[in-house]
Order: structure tokens, then sequence, then C-alpha cells
């Protein structure tokens, strides 16, 4: 299935804010009152350039998104496409003490991690704006150093792809693993951070892969005793 070139759904953070530093520059009180370092801009952007380098000279720059990178971009786009990845799942195993939750109040930030499959969107990136559309997602995602980028594989209904993805960081402080649903849904409730508050995310997320037809069991699951713990 194609999808139009839709503009970001709100949010935080947003392209030009990640390009020019000020999102980095607002975000950085709150990620070190968390004990969190975050990753130097030029050591970001290098790892875009490695990977970038990994590229066959004719071939598309896709992005895979899963989560926030569904509903706020943050970064322009030629195309979009729903898109399947094999081998890897989409779970809340990341602590957010900072963005989505506070220390004494964490809230749960998703990843991908190893096993089952996962469905979300393709996005490529038009030639003569690779190397800036990717620096603003590399700048974003590699903040904390949470996440890994990796090339994977995906299907879609118009062909096969290599894409850029961020996978889980299993080493990083903040990775609490797998934990029971119902210990994820309480941590979600009333968590709140520099970025908002984590059901929001949660629920954007949850409301998007509906919109596009992608049904997420764990996720709509979770919504669903979220909602419930909060009376709603």
């Amino acid at each position: 299935m194609d999808l139009s070139n839709k503009k970001n759904w709100g949010g935080s953070p947003s392209r030009e804010d990640l390009l020019s530093g000020a999102f980095e520059a607002r975000a950085a009180q709150f990620i070190r009152d968390a004990n969190i370092p975050i990753k130097p801009r030029e050591e970001r952007l290098a790892t875009k350039d490695r990977l970038l380098a990994e590229l066959g000279p004719d071939e598309d720059v896709w992005v895979y998104g899963y989560g926030s990178l569904i509903w706020n971009p943050a970064f322009h786009f030629a195309e979009r496409r729903v898109a399947k990845l094999h081998g890897f799942h989409r779970r809340f195993v990341f602590w957010s003490t900072s963005g989505r939750g506070s220390p004494d109040r964490p809230g749960m930030m998703l990843a991908l991690e190893p096993g089952g499959c996962c469905s979300g969107v393709a996005y490529r990136i038009a030639p003569d704006a690779v190397d800036t559309e990717l620096s603003s997602i590399f700048l974003r995602e590699l903040m904390t150093g949470s996440y890994k980028p990796r090339w994977v594989r995906l299907t879609t209904d118009q062909g096969n792809m290599r894409a850029l993805t961020f996978s889980a960081n299993r080493k990083h402080v903040s990775y609490a693993g797998r934990l029971p649903l119902q210990e994820v849904a309480r941590n979600m409730t009333d968590a709140e951070g520099g970025l908002g508050t984590c059901r929001e995310y949660l629920f954007n997320t949850t409301e998007h892969l509906l919109e596009l037809g992608i049904r997420d069991s764990g996720l709509e699951t979770l919504t669903r005793m979220v909602r419930a713990l909060r009376g709603e």
C-alpha cells in the first residue's frame, strides 16, 4: 500500500529543532537530570556516514519506523509504505526517566527486539536530501545511545527493500528487558517527562497503526490496560 506524504502529526521534537540543535539544548537539562549522558552530535553524524557508506551507488535510502517515527517522523520523505520486518518485534523495553517519565516515576519506551515480526512504515528519502534528512533522524535516535542503527530487509506490497532502523541496545543503562504487560501498564499510566506523558506515546502509536490497518495485539492490550487503570 502506498501512502501519501503527510505532514508531521505534532509532538516533539521537530525536524527544524533537531537540525538546529534547539531540541538538544532544550532536552539536555531533563536528560542530564536523569544522569543519562548525551552522545556528541559529531559522533551521531559519523555513525550516519559510516552506514551510508555501505550503500550501493544507485541504492535508494529507506528508513523503517515502528513507533514515534510513524506519527512524528520529523524528516522529509519522498514516499511512504506499509512494510513488514521479519526477525524483530516491537516491545516496551526501556525505562524513560527523562523524555516520557522521571527518575521517581519512570515511563517506558519502545524498541525492536529479536524474534517474531513487526509491521510499520518504510520511508524513502529523495537522493538529494539524504544527508540532511538522515542527520535529523540520527541526531534524534542516537541522542542517548539506547538505540543501535542497523540495516534490515523489509517486505512491502510493492517489493522488498533494505532500510535503516533502530533496535534496542541491551547494554544501555535504561534497558529494562522483558517485563510483564501488567507491570509495563502500571509504569506507563501516570509517567510524564520533558516530552510529555508516556501514555500519549502509547496511544499515538496504537492509533496510527490502526489507521494504517496494522494490528498489534500487544500495544492494543496495553492501551486498554492503561485506560482502565486511569478509569477511562
